[in-house]
C-alpha cells in the first residue's frame, strides 16, 4: 500500500458499507484495506500496520469490542467505532476500552470522513504549540506523544491525549462539552457530551493530580486544567 494521508483499515460486515466506506476514504486519499470479520481484522492489522482502524462492533466470530482490547494490548493506533445500534452501553463500553470516537449507523460520509480528518490530525499539530507542558510532577511531550506522571509514562490513546493536551496548553479557561468536542475532536458535531465525560473519567484514573495542578469540573459548564 502506498502511503498517501495514511492507511485505514475499515472493518464491517455487511460488504456494501465496507464498499461505500472504502470508495469515499480512496477519493479522499486515504489507502484502504477492508475486511468482513475479527479474525481477518486482527490478522490484516498485524501485516499492514494501519494508521487508523474503522471498525465495526457486531461482527461474526470475535466482536469489535475484542478486536479493540487486543488492538489495545500492543498498539495505541486510532481506532473509531462504527455501530449500528443506539445503546449507550456500547458506546460507553468502547470509549472505556479506548476507542477514539464511535460513529452510529446510518451515518453520512462526509461526517465519518471528518472525524477520520479530527483523530488523523494528531500527526499535524502546529509549531506554534510548545512540545513540552511542565506541571511539578506532569510532563506531557505533544512531540512523542507521551507522559509522564511522577516520573513514570502514563500509557493512553490518542484522544485522551489530546484532551488532556488540550486543556493544559490552555490552564485556567474553562471549555463546555461542546467546545471540546469541536475543538479537541475536530468537527462541529453536537454530540453526546458522555464523549468527553468518559474522557475525562480515564484520565482522572490514571493520572490523579498534583500539588499546582488540577483536571478541576466546574459544575453546569464543562472542565478546565487548573492551575494554582
Amino acid at each position: 500500500m502506498d502511503n498517501k494521508l495514511g492507511k485505514v483499515l475499515i472493518v464491517d460486515d455487511d460488504k456494501n458499507i465496507c464498499e461505500i466506506i472504502d470508495i469515499y476514504m480512496l477519493n479522499a486519499g486515504y489507502d484502504t484495506r477492508k475486511c468482513h470479520s475479527g479474525k481477518e481484522a486482527l490478522e490484516l492489522f498485524e501485516t499492514i500496520k494501519p494508521d487508523l482502524v474503522l471498525l465495526d462492533i457486531m461482527l461474526p466470530g470475535i466482536d469489535g469490542v475484542e478486536v479493540l482490547k487486543a488492538i489495545r494490548k500492543n498498539s495505541q493506533v486510532p481506532v473509531i467505532m462504527l455501530t449500528a445500534k443506539g445503546d449507550t452501553f456500547d458506546k460507553v463500553l468502547a470509549l472505556e476500552l479506548g476507542a477514539d470516537d464511535y460513529i452510529v449507523k446510518p451515518f453520512e460520509p462526509k461526517e465519518l470522513l471528518a472525524r477520520v480528518k479530527a483523530v488523523m490530525r494528531r500527526y499535524n499539530f502546529t509549531e506554534k504549540d510548545p512540545e513540552i507542558l511542565n506541571f511539578d510532577d506532569l510532563t506531557i511531550d505533544i512531540k512523542s506523544y507521551t507522559v509522564l506522571y511522577k516520573g513514570e509514562e502514563v500509557k493512553m490513546p490518542p484522544k485522551e491525549f489530546e484532551l488532556l493536551h488540550y486543556l493544559a496548553k490552555n490552564k485556567n479557561k474553562v471549555f463546555t462539552r461542546d467546545q471540546l468536542l469541536c475543538e479537541v475532536w475536530g468537527y462541529d458535531y453536537p454530540g453526546d457530551s458522555r464523549t468527553v465525560d468518559v474522557h475525562i473519567k480515564r484520565l482522572r484514573e490514571k493520572i490523579k493530580g498534583g500539588e499546582n495542578w488540577q483536571l478541576e469540573t466546574v459544575w453546569g459548564v464543562g472542565y478546565k486544567f487548573e492551575v494554582k
